[in-house]
């Protein structure tokens, strides 16, 4: 409690000060100089920091850009495999038949 109460007198005792120096010509031009340094000082970091988000948003952008072709690219390998397996899956029963059909064949060649 004790150093919020320091905290505060030296507040008010700041503000009390700055007043005073205000009323004096030199003073006011005083006080204008470190405002107009303080507005610079701002707007510079105003300004860095928009650059930075910018910098930011084109990493995002691209980021997104490239995950949807990766995921993009993922879908069309899975279709291809399907696809794949599909005709793999026809060949396969294709030549199961063409075989039992072979063996129908021996088996009718063997009773003959």
């Amino acid at each position: 409690m004790k150093n919020v109460l320091w905290f505060l007198l030296g507040v008010i005792g700041g503000f009390v000060v700055a007043h005073f120096v205000d009323k004096d010509p030199r003073g006011h031009e005083l006080l204008a100089e470190v405002d107009a340094r303080i507005g610079e000082f701002t707007d510079r970091m105003s300004d860095a920091y928009r650059e930075q988000e910018a910098r930011f948003a084109g990493v995002v952008d691209a980021a997104g850009s490239v995950a949807a072709n990766v995921a993009a690219a993922a879908g069309n390998a899975f279709e291809a495999a399907q696809g794949a397996a599909s005709d793999a899956l026809d060949s396969a029963e294709d030549a199961a038949s063409d075989a039992a059909g072979a063996a129908e064949t021996a088996a009718e060649k063997l009773t003959d």
